[in-house]
Formats: structure tokens, C-alpha cells, sequence
């Protein structure tokens, strides 16, 4: 019994020691439950937080984007509006040369993107210093071309070439930054040039035209018809003096050879160097005055800059334009968009041939004088048909280069010096007809030829007949040939006029065939000219009538 108390005795304690722990556990879970449902409420409270910094997140995420958006837009725009402080510093405070050029450039760009940007106030607020640099520009870049041309107008022995080439032509770039910026200022330094230029061309050309009038003072050679020449004819053609009918030849008379009182040239030879001195002047400057005054409506890129070495900029226009019109890829170019381009070409060659008349005005002038006083006295016929010749070979040699203006010049010369050879040529062949005919009048007798006067006229006909040939490269031209053929009509007749007055028929005969003989001789013997067409057919003509002769003379003194 007392053992089954015993056992009652520890199943309470364990039952109660049971009810402690369950006590313990409700009170862990009551605590439990008690910090779940707070920490349910923390949770609740931060969720709401992340939900908050979640929006948060997204909104400042939008807000990036957006600005991410107009990073480019705006960056552009600061760029291409903003003046750097050194841009500035170098238009305010440093003198014009090299450096500007690419700044100049720069600066207008500048100003261009902030006209077309005029809508932002950004772009306003910064017009105004733009344009207060654009005029400090303009004023110094006008001070610097005008100073640029003051050492033309100090000697005319300033090489005016060097200065276009190496000095004027390198700072274009502002010039054309004055044409579209600066309209008025650019005209003014357009005007100054032509004006400084002019008096240059002016003063150099009425100083070397009055030294070659010097020069030409000294020759007495004159025109007189070969039917009344008292000279005798020369032995042959003088080949030195016909070489002055080409570009490629003797060297120019300089101003200081006019000096020398015993310096004597012919007349077509300073008639050469005139043209020739011209030529080279005339054409380089309307190639500066084509290259630095052309007009400039569009603002280079720094794509057009960099254009300069690409492959297709060294190729020649015709090779351009095949390929941009080609079918790999190419545009056509629409005949509209042709007629235009023609159109503006036209306008601007008008353009640079009066800005080119204005500067050479002066020197057109001078030379018109001076191949007025070249045929007053009318020269010889050969010196005339060489300067005739010359004006051709110097009007192509313009054109090649270039020169329209000039061309038109020189062919006016040309036109101007064929009346004289005409007439001239018509002299000849007038006093060769009197000759023939004796001059006689009604009551007077014909007065009697000699051999003499007869040999001379032919062998003045030959020398003509060669030096027309030698500067004649066509075989057929009718103003020189057509002339010749009525001398040598009239030399025809002017020869059977004297051998009529031979009364023995072998006599008659003989003189006839020695007339011609030397006709022969003098039309082969050294003629370098003689493979001309002209050459060969006249050969064929006097041998022709030599024969002719010869056989009259077996046939009388058969007879006899």
C-alpha cells in the first residue's frame, strides 16, 4: 500500500510538473503570439516603405530617362551656341593672321547654328556677344586686307603674283567669312584691291609700252609695194625673225634693254613682247581675281574640311560627276538642276570678267595704242602676217588658261591687223600691175622693164610666197593664198610684158625659162617649207610654164 502511495505520489508531481511546462508553454506562445503580431505590424510598415521607395525609385528612374533624353539635345546646343573663352580672347585681343583661320571658320559656325536657334532664350541672351565679336571681326580682318595691299602700291616691282599667291589667297577664308557676314565690308575690300591693282597693271604697263615706243623708234623698216621698192629684195627668208610669230621663242624685251640707244629690234619682236608680258598678267590675274572674289553663299562644314584629301576630291570634275551620277548608288542630276548650275556659272564668269575689265581697263588701253602705232607706219607685209600669226598662238594659249576676257581682247588686235595686211597685200599687188603695164598714158609710151627690176619683183615674190608658207600651218586659208595667187598673177603678166619686148623668139624664150629657173631656185633651194601642199603646187606651176618656155626654144630653133 505505502508503494502505491508512493506511485500516486510521483504521477502528481509529474502531472504537476506537466502543467507547469504547459503553463510555460501557453505564456512562450502568448509572448510569441504577442511579437509575430507586432512584427506582422513592423512588416506591414516596412512593405509600405519599400512600396513607397519603389515608386520613388520609378519616378527618379522617368526623371533620368527624360533628361537622358535632352542630354544630346542639350549638349548640341551649348556646343554649338557657347563662344570658348580663347575663341573670344583671340578675336578681341590678338591680331589677324594664321591662327584665325581656322577660328574664323569656327566662329561662324557659331553664329550660324545661333541664328537657327534663335528660339531658345539660351541662344538670344548669347546673340548679342556673338554679334559684338562678329563686328570686332570684321573690322579687324578689314584693316588686315587693306594692309595687305599697301606694299603693291609702293614699287611696281613688287612681284603682285608672289603676294596673291603666297600671302592673299591663304587668308581667304576670311574674306568669305566677310561676304556672307559682312556684305558691306567685303565689297569695300573688293574695291580697294581693284583699285590698288589697277594702278599697279597701270603704271607698269604705260612704263614698259613707252620703253619698247623707244625701242621701236629705232627701227626705219617700213611697208613700200614691190612693184616701187628701191631696196633689193634679201636672199632668203629670215627664219629668226618668224620664230617671233610663236609663244615658245627668243626672250622678251625688258624695260632696261631701252636704255641702251644701240638696242634695235624688229618691230614684231616688240610687238611679242608686249602680248607676252600681258598674257602672263592678265591670265594670273583673273585666275586670283576667279579664285578670291568668287562668291560664297554657304558656310563650310568640318565634313566639307575634311573633304579636302578625300579620294573624291582629287578626282577632275568630269570624273565627280560620273560618279556621283553613276548606276552603283549615284543621283542623277536633273536637267532643271543643269540649266541652273549653267545659269550661275554664266553669272559668275560675267561677274569675275568685269571685276578683271575694271582692274586691266588701263592696260587694254595702252596696248590698243600701241599696235595702233605699230601699223601707222605700215609696216612690211611678212612682220605683219608674224604679229598676225602671234595674236593666234597667244589668244589659244589664254584660253587654255582660262582668260575669256583677255581671248576677246586679243582677237579684237587680230581683227585690227588684218584690214592692214590686206591692203597692204592689195599695195603689192597694184604696184605689181602698174609695173606690168607701164604706167602709160595716152600720150606717152610705157617706159622699158630691165632684167633687173624683173628679177627683183620675182624674188621678192618668192621671199613672200616662203614666209606666208613657213607661217602657215593649214594647207588651205584664203586670206593669205588667195592674195598671192593674184601676185603671182600679176608677176605672170608683168614678166611677158618685159620678154615682149625681146623681138628675137629664142631670145624671148631663153629669158623667159631663166626667169623662171630662179623662181624655182628660190622656192626649193633651203625652203624647209617645201613638203606644204602650197609649196608643192607652186613648184608644179612654175615648173610647168619653165618647161613651157624650153620647148619654145627647141621648137624656133628647130624651125631655123
Amino acid at each position: 500500500m505505502s508503494s502505491d502511495l508512493s506511485t500516486d505520489s510521483d504521477r502528481t508531481k509529474e502531472f504537476i510538473e506537466l502543467h507547469d511546462q504547459v503553463q510555460t508553454s501557453v505564456h512562450l506562445l502568448d509572448s510569441l503570439e504577442s511579437f509575430l503580431s507586432t512584427f506582422q505590424r513592423d512588416l506591414s510598415a516596412v512593405s509600405g516603405q519599400i512600396s513607397e521607395l519603389q515608386s520613388r525609385s520609378n519616378d527618379i528612374e522617368n526623371r533620368l530617362k527624360s533628361r537622358r533624353k535632352i542630354e544630346k539635345p542639350l549638349s548640341s546646343l551649348i556646343s554649338d551656341i557657347a563662344i570658348p573663352p580663347a575663341m573670344a580672347r583671340l578675336i578681341l585681343d590678338s591680331s589677324v593672321g594664321e591662327p584665325w583661320i581656322e577660328t574664323i571658320e569656327e566662329f561662324e559656325r557659331k553664329l550660324e547654328k545661333g541664328k537657327t536657334r534663335s528660339r531658345v532664350k539660351a541662344a538670344r541672351d548669347i546673340g548679342e556677344v556673338s554679334e559684338g565679336l562678329r563686328i570686332v571681326a570684321a573690322g579687324k580682318i578689314r584693316l588686315f586686307f587693306l594692309a595687305l595691299f599697301k606694299p603693291i602700291l609702293k614699287s611696281v616691282t613688287t612681284n603682285i603674283l608672289v603676294i596673291q599667291t603666297s600671302v592673299i589667297l591663304k587668308y581667304r577664308p576670311l574674306y568669305t567669312f566677310l561676304q556672307r557676314q559682312a556684305p558691306n565690308v567685303a565689297h569695300e575690300i573688293q574695291r580697294s584691291y581693284v583699285g590698288t591693282a589697277r594702278t599697279y597693271y597701270e603704271t607698269g604697263f604705260r612704263r614698259y609700252a613707252r620703253s619698247l615706243g623707244w625701242v621701236k623708234t629705232r627701227s626705219t623698216e617700213v611697208f613700200e609695194p614691190i612693184g616701187s621698192s628701191s631696196k633689193p629684195p634679201p636672199p632668203e627668208v629670215d627664219l629668226q625673225r618668224l620664230a617671233y610669230s610663236r609663244i615658245e621663242g627668243p626672250t622678251v624685251t625688258l624695260a632696261y634693254m631701252a636704255d641702251d640707244r644701240s638696242h634695235i629690234e624688229p618691230i614684231e619682236a616688240i610687238f611679242r613682247s608686249l602680248l607676252l608680258v600681258f598674257m602672263d598678267n592678265a591670265s594670273g590675274e583673273y585666275i586670283f581675281v576667279k579664285t578670291f572674289f568668287a562668291p560664297e553663299t554657304s558656310v563650310p562644314s568640318r565634313d566639307e574640311d575634311s573633304g579636302l584629301l578625300s579620294p573624291t576630291s582629287i578626282m577632275s570634275p568630269t570624273e565627280r560627276n560620273s560618279v556621283s551620277g553613276s548606276d552603283f548608288g549615284g543621283t542623277r542630276v536633273s536637267p532643271t538642276s543643269i540649266s541652273a548650275a549653267l545659269s550661275a556659272a554664266k553669272e559668275e564668269q560675267q561677274a569675275t570678267d568685269a571685276l578683271w575689265k575694271q582692274v586691266f581697263d588701263p592696260v587694254l588701253q595702252y596696248i590698243q595704242n600701241f599696235v595702233n602705232s605699230v601699223v601707222e607706219p605700215v609696216p612690211p607685209v611678212i612682220p605683219l602676217l608674224t604679229m598676225i600669226r602671234l595674236t593666234e598662238d597667244v589668244a589659244s594659249e589664254i584660253e587654255a588658261r582660262s582668260c575669256p576676257a583677255a581671248v576677246t581682247f586679243i582677237f579684237g588686235l587680230r581683227l585690227n591687223l588684218w584690214p592692214v595686211f590686206q591692203k597692204a597685200m592689195s599695195d603689192h599687188v597694184e604696184s605689181v600691175k602698174k609695173l606690168a603695164a607701164g604706167n602709160a598714158g595716152y600720150f606717152s609710151r610705157a617706159a622699158a622693164l630691165t632684167e633687173t627690176t624683173v628679177l627683183h619683183v620675182c624674188q621678192h615674190f618668192v621671199i613672200l610666197f616662203n614666209a606666208f608658207v613657213a607661217l602657215t600651218q593649214q594647207a588651205e586659208e584664203t586670206m593669205i593664198f588667195s592674195n598671192l595667187l593674184r601676185l603671182r598673177q600679176e608677176l605672170i603678166n608683168l614678166i611677158q610684158r618685159y620678154t615682149n619686148q625681146i623681138s628675137d623668139a629664142t631670145a624671148k624664150a631663153t629669158s623667159q625659162s631663166s626667169i623662171y629657173e630662179s623662181i624655182l631656185q628660190g622656192l626649193s633651194k633651203g625652203n624647209q617649207f617645201a613638203a606644204h601642199p602650197k609649196s608643192q603646187q607652186e613648184l608644179a606651176y612654175w615648173s610647168n610654164l619653165e618647161e613651157e618656155a624650153r620647148r619654145k626654144i627647141m621648137s624656133v630653133q628647130q624651125r631655123r
